[in-house]
């Protein structure tokens, strides 16, 4: 399972580097995120830009990471092509993430909310 990290400001951008997200990595890509984020008391981003693919374990995955952060905390995403999008738009997820059209803008809200305070 390819994925990076990089700490912007108090986010933490989480690239998931693999085509698909599906039932045959699924249990890998949880245990990352759960790695990967353990440290993290800010915001979480995923950037989904690279995933062509999706399914419902794949969205399960994604929601078990984000509930592994504990109250109060969620996962944001980014880059999600339109194959991606429609699977968290059909469950209706799309009303539990935030969703951005890209990491720039997703990291831009960041910097933005950084200085605000």
């Amino acid at each position: 399972m390819k994925m990076s990290s990089r700490a912007i400001n108090d986010t933490l951008l989480i690239a998931l580097e693999e085509e698909r997200l599906d039932a045959s990595v699924a249990i890998q890509f949880k245990d990352r995120m759960r790695e990967m984020t353990g440290a993290s008391s800010g915001r979480v981003i995923l950037d989904l830009s690279r995933v062509g693919f999706m399914d419902s374990s794949g969205l399960g995955a994604v929601v078990a990471a984000m509930k592994q952060l504990g109250a109060g905390r969620k996962i944001e995403l980014a880059g999600l092509n339109e194959t991606v999008r429609k699977v968290f738009r059909l469950t209706r997820m799309d009303t539990v993430f935030r969703i951005y059209d890209t990491v720039e803008m997703a990291t831009g809200m960041a910097a933005r909310d950084s200085h605000a305070t």
